[in-house]
């Protein structure tokens, strides 16, 4: 008379349980299917970053194509001079 409510979830995970099926063929056929399907996921994401990639890159070209350019220099000029001079890489002494 008295109903008790159990729930293990036993029925509830064999509803959701994903099975193969019994058929070679068939399985070879999800098999390519699931294979196709990633190889798809691949490509597109693939794209999508690269789209990414590219858009970052053009934002970035025409930010500074508005901003003019700043002085290297404190003084407002872009030539830095100076002296320089080659130095010739030591000679190494023979190993023992």
């Amino acid at each position: 008379m008295f109903r008790t409510f159990r729930f293990d979830g036993f029925r509830l995970r064999s509803v959701f349980a994903p099975r193969k099926p019994r058929h070679p063929l068939l399985r070879l056929l999800l098999g390519l299917v699931g294979v196709g399907l990633l190889c798809l996921l691949l490509v597109f994401g693939l794209f999508v970053g690269v789209a990414m990639l590219a858009g970052g890159l053009l934002f970035r070209a025409l930010r500074q194509r508005r901003k003019p350019a700043e002085p290297i220099a404190g003084d407002g000029g872009r030539v830095v001079e100076g002296e320089y001079r080659v130095v010739r890489k030591p000679a190494l002494p023979l190993a023992r």
